[in-house]
């Protein structure tokens, strides 16, 4: 397959030379990658006060989240559980984690933007192009005329599970260069700084990397890290070690999966959460840990818990940490103090949760992302984002999301009694509730003995202060249903 860096029209952008681009807003069909319309951002509108210094800037005019990193294509077979030898077909679907994300929150209704190198060539004009089609800010994507926008082939398991073959020797992304850097994106407009590691295995794009990396720092912005660890890539497994965490510290939002866990501690037990609070360094301000269907945990200096996922089928689960990163920092972009209140965090968490089982449910990254209206037809809202029940009836008629929910209809239910049941105690919003008010309240149902009402608060109430924590409560109202549900008649 030739790929000559030649000028020429493709789809609806103009190229002017070797090293420009124009881009024309336009019907533009790339391969059946299109998204649904969504609403136009005018770049002017980006633009707010400059800040500087160590600390987060919570005020921070602008909802803007740049994404550092790749972007490349992925060729995903058409039938699974072949391999790459095997397949019949594959289809091209545009990828890159960092990409994944940006174009995962523009689909959420947020603000992104995009700062990476592609290769000068039809592929990376499409990519660009995909960028733009998704209202991603692509202002500072780079164009390499020496080197080809990198390729992966994916192999996918039965289970939707993938193993990569990937062509970059070197490809157009590893030669991005920190004169390239557009620092005025990354200072004046960017709220949240979000990154991998690929773009840390070889420089220039290495000294690229650090230097927009302390850059955002300086500015006050949020800096959000994921590692995703492609092994292959790297030159040993040492070398991957030391090259994630070389810049752990510098982050204060960082998600793993439980196989990071397991590959950075060199084998510990990813579900101790002992082991997790070793990666925890001493200026991080959220640790997130992916766990697939099962949902994720959360781990912050005040509080820890678990958020369940939806069970869906999973189909290809390329892209589904990357929809679960936009969907947590899609909200925190609009409010950081999500970080300082457990039960809001748990919402924004069961949210994040939907938009990563949503994308395993098609082939490829980018053209499975979900949108804000797919997401919140999977998760009906009480309150804000609080998860209710599962309208899978609502969802295959609005999306073409065709997925199998597991969950149970009265599981949901009972679910969704317990957040509104929680939240009529919590007054103050800080995710906890008196357990005095709580046992006020089942006195009156008049079916449980004073006794037993006392009984029960003590062992709820574990340290004794009076209070219930959101998972004491759930743990409480899981093994007792039937009052629960008596409970939820009188509100």
């Amino acid at each position: 397959m030739a790929l000559h860096p030649t000028a020429f029209y493709f789809g609806g952008v103009a190229f002017n030379s070797r090293n420009s681009v124009a881009f024309r807003r336009g019907n533009v069909g790339a391969s059946g990658f299109s998204s649904p319309p969504l609403v136009s951002i005018p770049l002017s509108s980006l633009q707010c006060k400059a800040f500087s210094g160590d600390g987060l800037n919570e005020t921070k005019d602008s909802s803007l989240v740049v994404c550092f990193g790749e972007m490349l294509i992925d060729f995903v077979p058409t039938t699974n559980g072949l391999s790459l030898a095997e397949a019949p077909a594959f289809k091209k679907a545009p990828g890159g984690a960092p990409a994944n994300v940006a174009v995962g929150i523009a689909r959420l209704g947020g603000t992104s933007a995009f700062i990476g190198k592609v290769g000068e060539d039809e592929f990376g004009y499409m990519l660009a192009n995909i960028l733009e089609e998704n209202n991603v800010n692509n202002e500072g994507i780079r164009f390499d005329p020496g080197a080809r926008t990198a390729l992966a082939f994916v192999t996918l398991k039965n289970d939707g599970e993938r193993e990569f073959m990937f062509y970059r020797n070197p490809s157009a992304d590893m030669l991005l260069q920190e004169d390239e850097l557009d620092f005025n994106l990354i200072r004046k407009v960017c709220k949240i700084f979000h990154y991998g590691s690929i773009s840390l295995i070889t420089e220039p794009c290495k000294s690229a990397h650090i230097a927009a990396a302390k850059a955002a720092k300086d500015a006050g912005v949020l800096l959000s890290y994921d590692p995703n660890l492609r092994l292959p890539l790297w030159s040993s497994a040492d070398s991957a070690r030391e090259g994630i965490l070389s810049i752990w510290e510098l982050a204060d939002i960082i998600k793993i999966s439980e196989e990071e866990i397991s590959f950075l501690t060199k084998g510990e037990d990813p579900y101790d959460d002992a082991v997790v609070r070793k990666l925890f360094h001493p200026n991080l301000k959220m640790l997130l840990v992916t766990e697939g269907a099962d949902g994720c945990r959360y781990y912050t200096k005040e509080f820890n818990g678990r958020v369940r996922g939806l069970k869906v089928d999973a189909v290809d689960t390329t892209g589904a940490g990357d929809a679960f990163v936009a969907g947590i920092l899609s909200q925190l972009a609009e409010d950081l103090s999500l970080l300082k209140n457990e039960h809001r965090l748990r919402d924004a968490l069961a949210f994040a949760n939907a938009c990563g089982a949503l994308t395993v449910t098609e082939r490829g990254a980018i053209p499975a992302l979900p949108t804000r209206e797919v997401v919140q037809n999977a998760i009906l809202n009480i309150g804000s984002k609080t998860v209710e029940n599962f309208e899978i009836n609502s969802l295959k008629q609005k999306s073409n999301h065709t997925f199998a929910l597991k969950t149970m209809a009265d599981e949901a239910q009972d679910q969704a009694e317990r957040e509104r049941i929680f939240k009529h105690f919590d007054l103050n919003g800080d995710g906890k509730i008196s357990a005095a008010e709580l046992g006020d309240c089942l006195k009156t149902l008049g079916s449980v003995t004073p006794d037993d009402i006392k009984r029960m608060m003590a062992e709820i109430d574990t340290d004794g202060d009076g209070f219930i924590s959101y998972e004491e409560f759930t743990e409480f109202a899981t093994a007792n249903r039937g009052l629960m549900k008596d409970v939820a008649k009188i509100f």
